[in-house]
């Protein structure tokens, strides 16, 4: 168990509590995203934080405090690379300028249907989805980073694919 002193100062609290969790943090947050180095920063961010709010934080307390920390900042992280992954799939492609009118009318309002069928799926499955077609992220490393089994994602893949084709007809192919 965590020893801290009073008497010692801020100092020696952090120094103590980072030495004392530091690896079990990174860890926790590797198991989680799969990247060594993206943990490895969201921990030391982490601490930065805590070491910023030392005044108000009780030390006793700054374990939980310190893994709730950890996951937000790696949830913030995954929010961020689905915008990135949505802005990368939406930005537009320079078609040849014989393409008809007519066929580019026809993409652009498949496109749009797609954008929708994905937007309707759910959470758990557009994030197994993405990871997946966008990502090019096997189920295994799907698993490993969203912190489920591998039948899950197999699971959330499937209902992903009936959900699309159902929106966007059997003639597609993922």
């Amino acid at each position: 168990m965590l020893r801290l002193e009073k008497s010692l100062g801020y100092e020696h609290n952090f120094y103590t509590l980072f030495n004392t969790y530091y690896e079990a943090a990174r860890n926790y947050i590797y198991y989680k995203c799969g990247n060594i180095e993206q943990a490895e920063d969201i921990v030391q961010d982490s601490f930065v934080k805590i070491w910023e709010r030392r005044d108000t934080l009780h030390f006793e307390k700054a374990r939980p405090y310190l893994f709730t920390i950890c996951n937000n900042a790696l949830r913030n992280a995954f929010d961020h690379q689905k915008v990135v992954l949505k802005y990368r799939s939406t930005t537009t492609v320079n078609y040849k300028d014989n393409e008809s009118p007519e066929f580019l009318f026809e993409l652009e309002d498949f496109r749009k249907k797609f954008e929708n069928a994905i937007s309707s799926l759910s959470e758990k499955e557009r994030e197994v989805f993405l990871l997946s077609r966008i990502d090019k992220k096997s189920y295994k490393e799907i698993a490993e980073i969203i912190g489920i089994s591998v039948k899950s994602v197999e699971r959330r893949m499937s209902s992903a694919f009936v959900n699309l084709r159902s929106t966007l007809g059997e003639h597609l192919k993922f």
